[in-house]
């Protein structure tokens, strides 16, 4: 964001901000934060807690079409907060630890201030 410094409100444009900086590079968080912002992929991503699963055992206690269901892990899959494995013709699903692990740390950046971050106060009259 720039902006020029003195106007209210506005950030110093000559400050960058990196607050989520940690996550892989590749993947923007964006894209993470998106992929989490539904209520079926997070209960996809629930019922993968106990460990890996394919779509059949999935439709089921989620309660959604197999084609849905392929949609919700596939932007999980292309956001990298799961990775499949296939086996025969079956495709198993897993959550990747790591990618949930920098998505935390991002999060816990968020809480901290940010050295040098320097935010232009309004003028009050």
């Amino acid at each position: 964001m720039t902006s020029a410094p003195g106007r209210p409100g506005e950030v110093d444009g000559s400050t960058i901000f990196d607050i989520l900086a940690r996550v892989r590079t590749g993947e923007s968080a964006s894209r993470r934060f998106h992929a989490l912002a539904d209520e079926t992929r997070l209960k996809i991503i629930d019922r993968l807690r106990d460990g890996e699963d394919c779509v059949c055992n999935l439709t089921g206690p989620l309660g959604t079409r197999q084609s849905l269901l392929s949609f919700h892990l596939r932007t999980l899959k292309d956001a990298g907060i799961i990775q499949d494995r296939k086996e025969g013709r079956w495709v198993y699903y897993s959550l990747n630890l790591e990618v949930l692990d920098e998505l935390v740390t991002a999060l816990e950046a968020l809480k901290k201030p940010r050295k040098g971050l320097r935010l232009v106060s309004p003028r009050c009259p």
